[in-house]
């Protein structure tokens, strides 16, 4: 699973980001605007939805529930300082994809026992397109992380964040994550649908490794 996320305060900018990331076959964009008015938020996604169901890819908000409702968009991400993912529930409904941040696996546990879909962990390594970043989680945070969830039999689809990079994808999913966020390492190359698709291409190849052994 490769998750896209915008990172611009311009509606034509993050639309464009989001376009080159689906050229690339992603199917999963989070819209992700800081600082900015909520009627921009609101006309960035209403012009990026239909973009996104012409290609059949999931569209997610980061932070705005209401906006995700108003919308009718796939679903939201929440930060640690959010909404919480039940409410986001009640507002949204069963439909819903709900996704949530976690940096530990105290927070895991936190959102283990509400109705999320799945846990963006992270982040990986400093990364600039975040404000107050949390503590950095490193390959062996990762590791233990995961290894902590499966001891206590929590199994939500987990994804991780920050700073990712192509080289980081396969170490990282060793960990035993489900898959990854990636914004600055798709939007910084010279042609980000490339990009796109050869990150989207390793992360197929090591989930088929993973079926092949489960045979």
């Amino acid at each position: 699973m490769l998750q896209f996320i915008t990172n611009s305060a311009i509606p034509t900018v993050a639309i464009d980001q989001a376009v080159s990331a689906m050229e690339g076959g992603c199917k999963w964009v989070q819209l992700r605007m800081k600082n900015v008015g909520r009627d921009v938020v609101v006309a960035t996604a209403r012009e990026l939805k239909p973009l996104c169901a012409q290609r059949e890819c999931i569209l997610i908000i980061d932070d705005y529930v209401d906006i995700a409702k108003e919308l009718q968009l796939d679903g939201v991400h929440l930060g640690k300082n959010d909404m919480s993912p039940s409410q986001a529930r009640v507002i949204l409904g069963m439909g819903a994809i709900i996704g949530a941040t976690a940096n530990t696996f105290d927070d895991i546990c936190h959102l283990a026992v509400q109705d999320i879909d799945y846990i963006g962990l992270g982040p990986y390594r400093f990364t600039k397109t975040k404000a107050n970043l949390s503590p950095i989680i490193g390959l062996d945070g990762y590791a233990a992380i995961i290894a902590e969830c499966r001891k206590n039999k929590i199994f939500i689809p987990t994804v991780a964040i920050g700073g990712i990079e192509y080289d980081d994808i396969a170490s990282l999913m060793e960990t035993g994550v489900n898959g990854v966020a990636v914004s600055g390492a798709i939007i910084g190359a010279s042609n980000p649908a490339a990009e796109t698709r050869r990150m989207i291409d390793l992360l197929q190849k090591i989930v088929d490794k993973r079926l092949n052994k489960q045979q």
